[in-house]
C-alpha cells in the first residue's frame, strides 16, 4: 500500500503497529495524580526510553512537572475505573504525551472506537487507518513528478537522493540534517539522527555560501534568532527539493516542489540562508 504517495511493506506497517501499540507504555503523571489514581510510578528521571518510545510519546513535549512515570499494559488500563481511565488519558493529553488519539477522527473507518480519547490496540491499526494515521499533517511526496532528466543532471552532486526520495525510516533514525548529508553521498548520514556539530562540519567541508533553487545541490538551511540550524534541504534542479521534515519515525523523506516546501517550512522567527554543494 502507499502512505503520502509512498510505497510501504508489510514488514514496516506491523512495525508501526507495535510502535503505536506497544506491550506496554509510559503515562506520565505529577505527584499529585499519581497519589490520587493510586498507581505505582518511578521518577521520570530514571527512565529511558528508546528512540521510537520518544517518538511515539514526543518526549520532547511532555511537561517538566510530569515528573512520575507509570508503566502500564493494556490490561493494567482496562482494570482502572472508568472515571479513573478518563483522568489518566486527559492527563497524558494536559502534559504533552502523544499518542492518545480521538476516536471520533477514525470512526468510519474503524467502527465502534470511543468518541473521546483512547489507546490503540494492533486490531484497530488497519492499514487504512495507519495510513490516515501517518498522513494527518504531512505532504504527498511528489517524486514521480520528477522528470527523469533533473535525476540524472543532480546525480553527479546529489548520488543518493533519488534512492533516498520517497522512502521511509525504517525506525527513528535519520533527520533533516541527515538526510541532506546523505543525499550529497555521505555513507549512513541518512540513518542517523544527525546532530548540528557534524552537520555544520559537513556545511563547512562540502559547501560555499549561495545558491540557486533552479539548480541541484542548493542547500535550503532555515537558522532561528540565535543561529543555531533548525531544518535543512536540498534542491534536485527544476524546481524541486527534497527533504525529511521531522526526526520522527513516521515522518518520509520527501520531494516537495521548491515554493511548496519553503511554505510548509516556513516559522515564526526563522531566516533561510543558501548553501552550494561543491
Amino acid at each position: 500500500m502507499n502512505v503520502l504517495n509512498i510505497p510501504v511493506s508489510p514488514a514496516l506497517l506491523d512495525a508501526w503497529r507495535g510502535w503505536l501499540a506497544p506491550a506496554r507504555q509510559p503515562f506520565y503523571l505529577t505527584d499529585a495524580e499519581a497519589r490520587r489514581l493510586a498507581l505505582p510510578t518511578l521518577a521520570r528521571a530514571s527512565v529511558t526510553l528508546n528512540p521510537e518510545e520518544r517518538d511515539t510519546f514526543t518526549l520532547w513535549n511532555v511537561a517538566a512537572g510530569a515528573e512520575r512515570l507509570a508503566w502500564l499494559t493494556p490490561a493494567d488500563v482496562d482494570a482502572l475505573t472508568p472515571a479513573a481511565r478518563r483522568e489518566l488519558l486527559r492527563a497524558q493529553v494536559r502534559h504533552g504525551r502523544g499518542n492518545v488519539p480521538l476516536g471520533a477522527r477514525f470512526a468510519d473507518l474503524r467502527p465502534g472506537l470511543p468518541a473521546g480519547r483512547f489507546l490503540w490496540r494492533r486490531e484497530d491499526l488497519t492499514g487504512a487507518v495507519l495510513a490516515r494515521l501517518i498522513s494527518w499533517e504531512g505532504r504527498a511526496c511528489r517524486r514521480q513528478d520528477v522528470p527523469n532528466t533533473v535525476w540524472d543532471a543532480a546525480a553527479h552532486t546529489l548520488p543518493a537522493a533519488r534512492t533516498l526520495a520517497g522512502t521511509f525510516p525504517a525506525g527513528s533514525a535519520g533527520n533533516c540534517f541527515g538526510t541532506v548529508m546523505g543525499a550529497a553521498g555521505v555513507p549512513d548520514a541518512a540513518h542517523t539522527w544527525m546532530q548540528r556539530e557534524p552537520f555544520e562540519a559537513f556545511l563547512r567541508d562540502r559547501t560555499v555560501p549561495g545558491g540557486q533553487d533552479g539548480q541541484p545541490g542548493t542547500l535550503l538551511l532555515w537558522r532561528s534568532g540565535n543561529g543555531l540550524a533548525q531544518h535543512a534541504a536540498v534542491t534536485l534542479g527544476g524546481g524541486w527539493a527534497l527533504h525529511k521534515p521531522a526526526q520522527t519515525w513516521w515522518t518520509p523523506r520527501t520531494v516537495l516542489s521548491v515554493p511548496e516546501l519553503k511554505t510548509a517550512t516556513r516559522t515564526r522567527g526563522w531566516r533561510l540562508e543558501r548553501r552550494t554543494l561543491t
